[in-house]
C-alpha cells in the first residue's frame, strides 16, 4: 500500500471529500439500499471502499452492523469522526479491497461510489485486479446474499476521449482507463506517480460478475445522487449492477 497513488490522493482529499455535491444525498441512496436488499435490523453489511463513511453510518444509524473498509487512513480518520458525532458503532478496517479477509460473513455489500473498484495503478492488471475485488468480495458473503455496485460508465469515458488523447497518453482504449499525473490532483505530489480510472460495459460487469459467482439481478444507470431504476444513458457518469452471490469461488 506504501506506493499506491490513490491512497495518496484520498490521504490528501479526505478533509474536503464531504464537500463535494454528489454526498449531499446519503439518506436517499440508503433507501435505496434498503429497499433493495430487503434485510432485517441487525443483518450484517460490509461497505467496501467505505471512504468517509458516509453509507456505512446512515446504515448503522439504522440498525445494521457494518464494516467499512478502506485503502486510505486519512478517509478513516474521518470516517471515526462522524461515527463518533453521530453516536454509532462502526468497524472500520484499514486494508485493501483485493486483499481484505474478514472473521465472519456478511450478508450484503455496497462497493459505491468508485469505492475501490476501478481505481488502478499503472503497474495493476486491468484485466485481473477488479476481478480479484469481486471474488474477494464473493468470499465474504453469504449465499444468496445481495452485492450493490457502482462504477464509471466506460461509454461516457469513450465519448470523451479521442485520438489526440489516446496519442498523448491520457485514455487508453484497450482497457478503456483514463491516465492521470499524481501531480494533477496533488500539488505537491511524486512527480513520477501515474493512476487510472477504468471505466466499465455492462456487458463487461456481466461476465465478471458471473466468473466471480454472482448472478445480475439488474444493471442501472447509477450516478452519485441520482440513483433511479432506470436504463444506462450514455452519458451518466456510474452504472450500478445488482447482483446476488450464487456460489463461492476459489481465487
Amino acid at each position: 500500500m506504501e506506493n499506491n497513488g490513490w491512497r495518496l490522493f484520498f490521504n490528501s482529499f479526505a478533509p474536503y471529500y464531504m464537500q463535494e455535491s454528489f454526498t449531499k444525498n446519503t439518506r436517499y441512496e440508503v433507501d435505496f439500499i434498503e429497499e433493495e436488499f430487503n434485510l432485517p435490523r441487525h443483518s450484517y453489511i460490509i461497505d467496501i471502499g467505505c471512504g468517509t463513511g458516509r453509507h456505512s453510518i446512515e446504515l448503522a444509524k439504522r440498525g445494521y452492523n457494518v464494516t467499512g473498509v478502506d485503502i486510505s487512513e486519512s478517509m478513516l480518520k474521518e470516517a471515526e469522526k462522524s461515527a463518533l458525532r453521530e453516536g454509532v458503532d462502526v468497524k472500520f478496517i484499514c486494508a485493501d479491497a483485493t486483499e481484505f479477509k474478514a472473521d465472519r460473513l456478511y450478508d450484503a455489500c455496497i462497493c459505491i461510489c468508485e469505492g475501490a473498484f476501478g481505481l488502478l495503478s499503472m503497474d495493476e492488471d486491468a484485466s485481473e485486479r477488479d476481478l480479484k475485488i469481486l471474488k474477494n468480495i464473493n468470499a465474504l458473503l453469504k449465499k444468496d446474499s445481495k452485492f450493490l455496485l457502482t462504477t464509471l460508465n466506460g461509454l461516457r469515458m469513450i465519448r470523451m476521449y479521442n485520438d489526440n488523447d489516446i496519442k498523448e497518453g491520457r485514455f487508453d482504449p484497450l482497457t478503456i482507463a483514463v491516465i492521470h499525473p499524481l501531480t494533477e490532483l496533488i500539488k505537491d505530489a511524486p512527480s513520477n506517480i501515474l493512476i487510472r480510472e477504468k471505466g466499465f460495459t455492462a456487458i463487461e460487469l456481466m461476465h465478471m460478475f458471473m466468473a466471480s459467482g454472482f448472478s445480475v439481478e439488474h444493471i442501472w444507470g447509477g450516478t452519485a445522487g441520482s440513483w433511479e431504476r432506470k436504463p444506462l444513458k450514455m452519458d451518466e457518469i456510474e452504472v450500478m449492477v445488482l447482483g446476488r452471490k450464487i456460489k463461492d469461488v476459489e481465487y
